[in-house]
Protein backbone atom coordinates (compact mmCIF):
# COMPACT_ATOMS: atom_id res chain seq x y z
CA UNK A 1 0.00 0.00 0.00
CA UNK A 2 1.14 3.32 -0.51
CA UNK A 3 0.32 6.67 0.95
CA UNK A 4 -1.30 8.53 -2.16
CA UNK A 5 -0.70 12.11 -2.98
CA UNK A 6 -1.66 11.58 -7.14
CA UNK A 7 -5.51 13.11 -6.81
CA UNK A 8 -4.38 16.54 -6.34
CA UNK A 9 -2.90 18.71 -9.76
CA UNK A 10 -2.20 22.03 -7.84
CA UNK A 11 1.18 23.37 -9.29
CA UNK A 12 2.26 23.42 -5.59
CA UNK A 13 4.24 20.44 -4.70
CA UNK A 14 2.47 18.42 -2.86
CA UNK A 15 3.05 17.35 1.23
CA UNK A 16 1.60 13.75 2.35
CA UNK A 17 0.16 14.77 5.99
CA UNK A 18 -2.24 12.68 8.01
CA UNK A 19 -4.30 9.48 7.24
CA UNK A 20 -6.55 11.94 5.45
CA UNK A 21 -4.10 11.76 2.51
CA UNK A 22 -3.61 7.82 2.42
CA UNK A 23 -5.05 5.79 -0.23
CA UNK A 24 -5.13 1.85 -0.43
CA UNK A 25 -3.84 0.43 -3.44
CA UNK A 26 -2.22 -2.87 -4.75
CA UNK A 27 1.47 -2.84 -6.05
CA UNK A 28 1.10 -4.09 -9.73
CA UNK A 29 2.01 -7.96 -10.66
CA UNK A 30 4.64 -7.83 -13.32
CA UNK A 31 3.48 -10.97 -14.47
CA UNK A 32 0.41 -9.44 -16.08
CA UNK A 33 2.59 -6.18 -17.94
CA UNK A 34 5.64 -5.73 -19.43
CA UNK A 35 9.13 -7.09 -18.56
CA UNK A 36 10.67 -4.63 -15.78
CA UNK A 37 14.39 -3.50 -16.39
CA UNK A 38 16.52 -3.14 -13.26
CA UNK A 39 20.03 -1.37 -13.67
CA UNK A 40 22.37 -0.30 -11.09
CA UNK A 41 25.19 2.62 -11.90
CA UNK A 42 29.05 2.51 -11.17
CA UNK A 43 27.82 5.75 -8.82
CA UNK A 44 25.10 3.73 -6.85
CA UNK A 45 21.98 5.24 -8.58
CA UNK A 46 19.51 2.77 -9.11
CA UNK A 47 17.35 2.61 -12.38
CA UNK A 48 14.11 1.31 -12.99
CA UNK A 49 12.62 1.06 -16.50
CA UNK A 50 8.96 -0.01 -17.56
CA UNK A 51 8.52 -0.34 -20.95
CA UNK A 52 4.75 1.08 -22.01
CA UNK A 53 4.43 1.74 -25.97
CA UNK A 54 1.14 2.51 -26.08
CA UNK A 55 1.67 6.24 -26.14
CA UNK A 56 4.52 8.48 -27.52
CA UNK A 57 5.22 9.60 -23.58
CA UNK A 58 7.01 8.68 -20.12
CA UNK A 59 6.87 9.23 -16.65
CA UNK A 60 10.01 10.20 -15.25
CA UNK A 61 10.51 9.97 -11.56
CA UNK A 62 13.37 10.21 -9.39
CA UNK A 63 12.95 8.96 -5.33
CA UNK A 64 15.33 10.21 -2.70
CA UNK A 65 15.32 7.75 0.27
CA UNK A 66 14.74 10.19 2.77
CA UNK A 67 11.81 11.79 4.12
CA UNK A 68 10.06 13.26 7.04
CA UNK A 69 11.04 10.34 9.38
CA UNK A 70 15.13 11.18 8.56
CA UNK A 71 14.66 14.78 9.68
CA UNK A 72 16.44 15.78 12.83
CA UNK A 73 14.42 16.68 16.34
CA UNK A 74 13.37 19.58 16.29
CA UNK A 75 13.74 20.88 12.40
CA UNK A 76 10.23 19.02 11.36
CA UNK A 77 9.15 19.67 7.86
CA UNK A 78 12.35 20.13 6.93
CA UNK A 79 12.47 17.03 4.13
CA UNK A 80 9.11 18.97 2.75
CA UNK A 81 10.32 22.08 3.16
CA UNK A 82 13.49 20.63 0.51
CA UNK A 83 11.02 19.61 -1.88
CA UNK A 84 10.06 23.49 -2.70
CA UNK A 85 13.22 24.65 -2.60
CA UNK A 86 14.79 22.22 -4.96
CA UNK A 87 12.25 23.70 -7.60
CA UNK A 88 14.50 27.39 -6.92
CA UNK A 89 17.49 26.97 -9.59
CA UNK A 90 20.84 26.35 -10.17
CA UNK A 91 23.88 27.74 -10.81
CA UNK A 92 23.58 26.33 -14.80
CA UNK A 93 19.44 26.48 -14.40
CA UNK A 94 18.09 29.66 -12.96
CA UNK A 95 14.92 29.12 -11.00
CA UNK A 96 11.75 28.42 -13.22
CA UNK A 97 13.92 27.47 -15.93
CA UNK A 98 13.42 23.80 -15.58
CA UNK A 99 9.42 24.33 -15.31
CA UNK A 100 9.23 26.08 -17.85
CA UNK A 101 10.74 23.79 -20.48
CA UNK A 102 8.34 20.89 -19.28
CA UNK A 103 5.16 23.27 -19.63
CA UNK A 104 6.90 24.39 -23.13
CA UNK A 105 6.92 20.13 -24.10
CA UNK A 106 3.36 19.84 -23.50
CA UNK A 107 4.60 17.94 -19.88
CA UNK A 108 3.10 18.12 -16.88
CA UNK A 109 5.69 17.97 -12.88
CA UNK A 110 5.05 18.36 -9.95
CA UNK A 111 7.20 16.72 -6.26
CA UNK A 112 6.11 15.24 -3.49
CA UNK A 113 6.79 14.74 0.34
CA UNK A 114 6.05 11.31 2.36
CA UNK A 115 7.78 9.94 5.95
CA UNK A 116 10.15 7.55 4.11
CA UNK A 117 10.41 9.54 0.48
CA UNK A 118 10.96 12.94 -1.22
CA UNK A 119 10.04 12.32 -5.15
CA UNK A 120 10.19 14.58 -8.47
CA UNK A 121 8.53 13.52 -11.43
CA UNK A 122 7.73 14.75 -15.25
CA UNK A 123 5.74 13.27 -17.39
CA UNK A 124 6.77 14.55 -21.01
CA UNK A 125 7.40 13.35 -24.43
CA UNK A 126 9.15 10.09 -24.89
CA UNK A 127 12.04 11.89 -27.00
CA UNK A 128 12.23 14.52 -24.15
CA UNK A 129 13.39 12.26 -21.82
CA UNK A 130 17.16 12.57 -21.05
CA UNK A 131 16.48 16.28 -21.30
CA UNK A 132 14.79 16.15 -17.85
CA UNK A 133 17.07 13.67 -16.67
CA UNK A 134 19.47 16.19 -17.19
CA UNK A 135 17.56 18.98 -15.29
CA UNK A 136 17.15 16.41 -12.47
CA UNK A 137 21.22 15.51 -12.34
CA UNK A 138 22.35 19.15 -12.25
CA UNK A 139 19.61 20.01 -9.22
CA UNK A 140 20.39 16.68 -7.45
CA UNK A 141 23.87 18.59 -6.30
CA UNK A 142 24.14 21.71 -7.55
CA UNK A 143 21.46 23.73 -5.98
CA UNK A 144 21.74 27.47 -5.32
CA UNK A 145 19.41 28.62 -2.43
CA UNK A 146 19.57 32.76 -1.36
CA UNK A 147 18.32 33.71 2.16
CA UNK A 148 15.84 35.22 0.22
CA UNK A 149 14.53 32.05 -1.54
CA UNK A 150 14.27 30.32 1.58
CA UNK A 151 12.68 32.86 3.67
CA UNK A 152 9.49 33.43 0.80
CA UNK A 153 9.50 29.78 0.69
CA UNK A 154 8.93 28.88 4.50
CA UNK A 155 6.19 31.58 3.96
CA UNK A 156 4.61 29.51 1.10
CA UNK A 157 4.48 26.06 3.09
CA UNK A 158 3.08 27.60 6.55
CA UNK A 159 0.29 28.79 4.26
CA UNK A 160 0.15 25.44 2.74
CA UNK A 161 -0.24 24.22 6.56
CA UNK A 162 -2.52 26.64 7.36
CA UNK A 163 -4.90 25.03 4.33
CA UNK A 164 -3.95 21.61 4.71
CA UNK A 165 -3.72 21.10 8.07
CA UNK A 166 -4.85 24.21 10.46
CA UNK A 167 -8.43 24.70 8.38
CA UNK A 168 -9.03 21.36 8.04
CA UNK A 169 -10.26 19.20 11.04
CA UNK A 170 -10.28 15.80 9.74
CA UNK A 171 -6.67 16.79 8.81
CA UNK A 172 -5.56 17.89 12.65
CA UNK A 173 -7.92 14.55 13.89
CA UNK A 174 -5.31 12.39 11.72
CA UNK A 175 -1.98 14.75 13.05
CA UNK A 176 -3.42 14.15 16.61
CA UNK A 177 -4.28 10.30 16.30
CA UNK A 178 -0.65 10.03 14.72
CA UNK A 179 0.92 11.34 17.75
CA UNK A 180 -0.71 9.44 20.07
CA UNK A 181 -0.28 6.24 18.33
CA UNK A 182 3.38 6.16 17.68
CA UNK A 183 5.14 6.79 20.88
CA UNK A 184 9.10 6.93 19.48
CA UNK A 185 8.87 6.65 16.20
CA UNK A 186 9.50 9.91 14.20
CA UNK A 187 6.39 8.81 12.34
CA UNK A 188 4.32 10.12 15.03
CA UNK A 189 5.22 14.00 13.46
CA UNK A 190 3.36 15.23 10.59
CA UNK A 191 4.97 15.15 6.99
CA UNK A 192 4.52 19.19 7.07
CA UNK A 193 6.17 19.37 10.52
CA UNK A 194 4.70 21.14 13.49
CA UNK A 195 3.57 24.84 12.23
CA UNK A 196 6.27 26.15 15.54
CA UNK A 197 9.10 24.18 14.65
CA UNK A 198 8.54 25.26 10.58
CA UNK A 199 8.74 28.97 10.99
CA UNK A 200 12.38 28.58 12.34
CA UNK A 201 13.61 26.62 9.48
CA UNK A 202 16.28 28.27 7.60
CA UNK A 203 18.30 28.24 4.37
CA UNK A 204 21.17 26.29 6.84
CA UNK A 205 18.97 23.78 7.88
CA UNK A 206 18.09 23.49 4.52
CA UNK A 207 20.83 23.35 2.71
CA UNK A 208 22.40 20.66 4.98
CA UNK A 209 19.68 18.60 4.99
CA UNK A 210 20.22 18.34 1.15
CA UNK A 211 24.18 17.62 1.56
CA UNK A 212 23.65 14.67 3.87
CA UNK A 213 20.63 13.09 2.16
CA UNK A 214 20.43 14.18 -1.70
CA UNK A 215 23.17 11.99 -3.94
CA UNK A 216 22.68 9.21 -6.78
CA UNK A 217 23.68 6.59 -4.23
CA UNK A 218 20.73 7.52 -2.15
CA UNK A 219 18.47 7.91 -5.29
CA UNK A 220 15.62 5.72 -7.06
CA UNK A 221 15.31 6.42 -10.88
CA UNK A 222 11.84 5.15 -12.18
CA UNK A 223 11.05 5.57 -16.23
CA UNK A 224 7.27 4.30 -17.37
CA UNK A 225 6.67 5.08 -21.02
CA UNK A 226 7.63 4.97 -24.32
CA UNK A 227 11.24 3.52 -24.31
CA UNK A 228 13.35 0.85 -24.49
CA UNK A 229 15.07 0.06 -21.47
CA UNK A 230 18.72 0.12 -23.20
CA UNK A 231 17.69 3.75 -24.32
CA UNK A 232 16.99 4.74 -20.73
CA UNK A 233 19.90 3.19 -19.41
CA UNK A 234 21.99 5.07 -21.80
CA UNK A 235 21.09 8.71 -21.21
CA UNK A 236 21.03 7.74 -17.36
CA UNK A 237 24.48 7.10 -17.49
CA UNK A 238 24.95 10.52 -19.76
CA UNK A 239 23.36 12.65 -16.89
CA UNK A 240 23.32 10.80 -13.64
CA UNK A 241 26.23 8.71 -14.41
CA UNK A 242 28.12 12.33 -14.16
CA UNK A 243 27.30 13.10 -10.26
CA UNK A 244 29.47 12.33 -7.66
CA UNK A 245 28.28 9.62 -5.23
CA UNK A 246 27.60 11.18 -1.64
CA UNK A 247 29.96 9.91 0.97
CA UNK A 248 28.13 11.69 3.51
CA UNK A 249 24.55 8.96 2.63
CA UNK A 250 24.69 6.33 5.46
CA UNK A 251 22.33 3.77 6.31
CA UNK A 252 19.00 5.17 7.72
CA UNK A 253 18.92 4.25 11.41
CA UNK A 254 15.47 5.42 13.19
CA UNK A 255 14.60 5.04 16.62
CA UNK A 256 11.98 1.95 17.25
CA UNK A 257 8.27 2.00 18.03
CA UNK A 258 8.28 -0.44 22.33
CA UNK A 259 5.60 -2.78 22.27
CA UNK A 260 2.26 -0.58 22.52
CA UNK A 261 0.61 -1.51 26.39
CA UNK A 262 -2.50 0.81 26.01
CA UNK A 263 -5.42 1.55 24.26
CA UNK A 264 -5.68 5.52 23.79
CA UNK A 265 -8.39 7.87 23.15
CA UNK A 266 -8.32 11.59 21.97
CA UNK A 267 -11.56 13.86 21.47
CA UNK A 268 -10.70 17.02 19.07
CA UNK A 269 -13.89 19.41 19.00
CA UNK A 270 -13.59 22.09 15.96
CA UNK A 271 -16.32 24.68 15.41
CA UNK A 272 -16.17 23.79 11.63
CA UNK A 273 -16.85 20.47 12.10
CA UNK A 274 -20.33 19.84 10.26
CA UNK A 275 -20.49 15.71 10.55
CA UNK A 276 -18.80 13.98 13.44
CA UNK A 277 -16.55 11.00 12.66
CA UNK A 278 -14.76 8.21 14.37
CA UNK A 279 -11.40 7.35 13.39
CA UNK A 280 -9.10 4.28 14.72
CA UNK A 281 -5.30 3.61 13.87
CA UNK A 282 -3.99 0.44 14.86
CA UNK A 283 -0.45 0.07 14.77
CA UNK A 284 0.82 -3.32 12.77
CA UNK A 285 3.91 -4.33 10.80
CA UNK A 286 4.28 -3.39 7.45
CA UNK A 287 5.80 -5.54 4.50
CA UNK A 288 9.29 -4.07 6.05
CA UNK A 289 8.33 -5.56 9.60
CA UNK A 290 6.15 -7.94 8.83
CA UNK A 291 6.76 -12.15 9.53
CA UNK A 292 6.20 -14.13 6.20
CA UNK A 293 2.65 -13.46 5.30
CA UNK A 294 1.36 -11.20 7.66
CA UNK A 295 1.20 -7.98 5.40
CA UNK A 296 -0.56 -9.70 2.68
CA UNK A 297 -2.95 -11.20 5.26
CA UNK A 298 -3.59 -7.69 6.69
CA UNK A 299 -4.39 -6.89 2.75
CA UNK A 300 -7.25 -9.01 2.79
CA UNK A 301 -8.22 -8.62 5.88
CA UNK A 302 -8.83 -4.60 4.93
CA UNK A 303 -10.21 -5.63 2.20
CA UNK A 304 -13.10 -7.92 3.26
CA UNK A 305 -13.74 -5.15 6.80
CA UNK A 306 -13.57 -1.98 5.02
CA UNK A 307 -13.10 -1.81 1.28
CA UNK A 308 -16.40 -0.97 -0.65
CA UNK A 309 -19.98 -1.23 -0.65
CA UNK A 310 -19.76 -5.35 -0.21
CA UNK A 311 -17.04 -4.96 3.12
CA UNK A 312 -18.16 -5.97 6.61
CA UNK A 313 -18.07 -2.58 7.78
CA UNK A 314 -20.09 -0.79 5.31
CA UNK A 315 -22.61 -3.29 5.22
CA UNK A 316 -23.57 -3.75 9.12
CA UNK A 317 -23.07 -0.18 9.69
CA UNK A 318 -24.78 1.86 6.67
CA UNK A 319 -26.99 -0.70 4.99
CA UNK A 320 -28.30 -3.28 7.89
CA UNK A 321 -27.94 -1.59 11.08
CA UNK A 322 -28.58 2.17 9.23
CA UNK A 323 -26.71 3.55 12.29
CA UNK A 324 -23.52 5.12 10.11
CA UNK A 325 -23.70 6.94 6.69
CA UNK A 326 -20.20 5.98 5.85
CA UNK A 327 -17.65 2.93 7.10
CA UNK A 328 -13.86 2.48 5.54
CA UNK A 329 -11.10 0.57 6.69
CA UNK A 330 -7.28 0.31 4.54
CA UNK A 331 -4.14 -0.51 5.73
CA UNK A 332 -0.62 1.04 4.99
CA UNK A 333 2.08 -1.34 4.28
CA UNK A 334 4.74 0.31 2.36
CA UNK A 335 6.84 1.75 5.31
CA UNK A 336 10.25 1.15 6.39
CA UNK A 337 8.92 0.98 9.98
CA UNK A 338 6.10 -0.09 11.96
CA UNK A 339 2.60 1.04 9.77
CA UNK A 340 -0.75 1.34 10.60
CA UNK A 341 -4.29 -0.29 9.93
CA UNK A 342 -7.13 2.78 9.61
CA UNK A 343 -10.87 2.17 10.21
CA UNK A 344 -13.45 5.06 9.70
CA UNK A 345 -16.82 5.69 10.37
CA UNK A 346 -19.48 8.45 10.42
CA UNK A 347 -23.13 8.64 12.55
CA UNK A 348 -26.22 9.07 10.95
CA UNK A 349 -28.07 11.60 12.89
CA UNK A 350 -29.45 10.87 16.33
CA UNK A 351 -26.29 8.25 16.60
CA UNK A 352 -23.29 9.25 19.25
CA UNK A 353 -20.25 8.40 18.51
CA UNK A 354 -20.10 6.04 21.53
CA UNK A 355 -23.06 4.03 19.75
CA UNK A 356 -21.20 3.73 16.35
CA UNK A 357 -18.03 2.79 18.01
CA UNK A 358 -19.65 -0.35 19.99
CA UNK A 359 -21.52 -1.23 16.81
CA UNK A 360 -18.48 -1.02 14.80
CA UNK A 361 -16.40 -3.17 17.45
CA UNK A 362 -18.86 -6.01 17.42
CA UNK A 363 -18.36 -6.65 13.64
CA UNK A 364 -14.51 -6.65 14.04
CA UNK A 365 -14.97 -9.21 16.87
CA UNK A 366 -17.46 -10.77 14.84
CA UNK A 367 -14.17 -11.39 12.17
CA UNK A 368 -11.99 -12.16 15.38
CA UNK A 369 -14.11 -14.80 16.44
CA UNK A 370 -14.81 -16.77 13.71
CA UNK A 371 -12.63 -15.11 10.86
CA UNK A 372 -14.01 -14.18 6.52
CA UNK A 373 -16.36 -16.56 4.40
CA UNK A 374 -14.58 -17.95 1.86
CA UNK A 375 -16.73 -16.00 -0.47
CA UNK A 376 -15.25 -13.03 0.90
CA UNK A 377 -11.41 -14.34 0.76
CA UNK A 378 -12.22 -15.33 -2.83
CA UNK A 379 -13.41 -11.94 -3.57
CA UNK A 380 -10.90 -10.02 -2.11
CA UNK A 381 -8.33 -11.57 -3.15
CA UNK A 382 -9.27 -11.59 -7.18
CA UNK A 383 -10.47 -7.78 -6.53
CA UNK A 384 -6.74 -6.99 -5.52
CA UNK A 385 -5.08 -8.90 -8.04
CA UNK A 386 -7.90 -7.40 -10.94
CA UNK A 387 -6.88 -3.84 -9.31
CA UNK A 388 -3.16 -4.99 -10.09
CA UNK A 389 -3.65 -5.81 -13.66
CA UNK A 390 -5.83 -2.72 -14.39
CA UNK A 391 -2.91 -0.40 -12.67
CA UNK A 392 -0.79 -1.36 -16.02
CA UNK A 393 -2.79 1.00 -17.70
CA UNK A 394 -1.36 3.91 -16.29
CA UNK A 395 2.17 4.71 -16.41
CA UNK A 396 2.23 7.10 -13.26
CA UNK A 397 0.59 4.48 -11.32
CA UNK A 398 3.21 1.71 -12.12
CA UNK A 399 6.31 4.55 -11.75
CA UNK A 400 4.46 5.66 -8.33
CA UNK A 401 3.93 1.91 -6.99
CA UNK A 402 7.75 0.73 -7.86
CA UNK A 403 9.12 3.80 -6.62
CA UNK A 404 7.44 4.13 -3.23
CA UNK A 405 8.08 0.06 -2.77
CA UNK A 406 11.74 0.63 -3.40
CA UNK A 407 12.25 3.01 -0.73
CA UNK A 408 10.26 1.17 2.18
CA UNK A 409 12.45 -1.67 1.57
CA UNK A 410 10.84 -3.53 -1.19
CA UNK A 411 12.51 -5.04 -4.29
CA UNK A 412 11.38 -5.43 -7.96
CA UNK A 413 11.07 -8.97 -7.19
CA UNK A 414 8.51 -8.37 -3.97
CA UNK A 415 6.68 -6.22 -6.18
CA UNK A 416 6.43 -8.97 -9.06
CA UNK A 417 5.06 -11.65 -6.78
CA UNK A 418 3.07 -9.32 -4.72
CA UNK A 419 -0.18 -11.32 -6.44
CA UNK A 420 1.14 -14.60 -5.77
CA UNK A 421 1.49 -13.55 -2.22
CA UNK A 422 -2.40 -12.30 -2.14
CA UNK A 423 -3.60 -15.41 -3.74
CA UNK A 424 -1.57 -17.59 -0.93
CA UNK A 425 -3.34 -15.94 1.94
CA UNK A 426 -6.01 -18.68 3.79
CA UNK A 427 -8.79 -17.39 5.76
CA UNK A 428 -7.08 -18.97 8.96
CA UNK A 429 -4.34 -15.88 8.13
CA UNK A 430 -6.74 -13.41 7.90
CA UNK A 431 -9.09 -14.40 11.50
CA UNK A 432 -5.16 -14.40 13.13
CA UNK A 433 -4.08 -11.44 11.74
CA UNK A 434 -7.05 -9.75 13.35
CA UNK A 435 -6.42 -11.19 16.49
CA UNK A 436 -3.16 -10.50 16.54
CA UNK A 437 -3.08 -6.92 15.42
CA UNK A 438 -6.75 -5.46 16.07
CA UNK A 439 -6.28 -5.89 19.53
CA UNK A 440 -7.59 -2.14 21.56
CA UNK A 441 -3.93 -1.87 23.00
CA UNK A 442 -2.41 -1.47 19.71
CA UNK A 443 -4.97 1.44 18.99
CA UNK A 444 -5.72 4.88 18.97
CA UNK A 445 -9.68 6.16 18.93
CA UNK A 446 -10.21 9.04 17.91
CA UNK A 447 -13.57 11.25 18.15
CA UNK A 448 -13.57 14.51 15.88
CA UNK A 449 -16.91 16.66 17.36
CA UNK A 450 -18.73 19.95 16.89
CA UNK A 451 -17.37 22.81 19.46
CA UNK A 452 -20.40 24.49 20.02
CA UNK A 453 -19.12 26.63 22.89
CA UNK A 454 -19.16 30.38 22.54
CA UNK A 455 -15.77 32.23 20.51
CA UNK A 456 -14.84 33.69 23.59
CA UNK A 457 -14.97 30.30 25.81
CA UNK A 458 -12.72 29.06 22.63
CA UNK A 459 -8.87 28.50 23.90
CA UNK A 460 -7.46 27.29 20.46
Amino acid sequence: MFRDAWNSVSRRRIALVSAVFMFAGPVPARSAGPPVAEYTLANGLELVVIPDHRAPVVTHMIWYKVGAADETAGKSGLAHFLEHLMFKGTAKHPAGQFSAVVAAFGGRENAFTGADYTGYFQRVPSEKLKTVMEFEADRMNGLALTDDDVLRERDVILEEESQRIGNNPRARLGVQIDAALYLNSPYGKPVIGWRHEMAQLTRDDAVGFYRRFYGPNDAVVVVAGDVEPEQAFAFAQETYGKVKRNDNIVPRRRPKEPPPVAARRLTLADSRVEQPIMQRAYLVPSFATAAHGESAALEILAHVVGAGSNSRLYRELVIDRQVAVAASAWYDSLALEMSKFGIYAAPRGGVSLPELEAALDAVLTQVKENGVTDEELERSKNKLVADAVYAHDSQASMARWYGSALTTGATVDDIARWPDRIRAVTGEQVRDAARRWLDLRRSVTGYLVKDDRPPAERHL
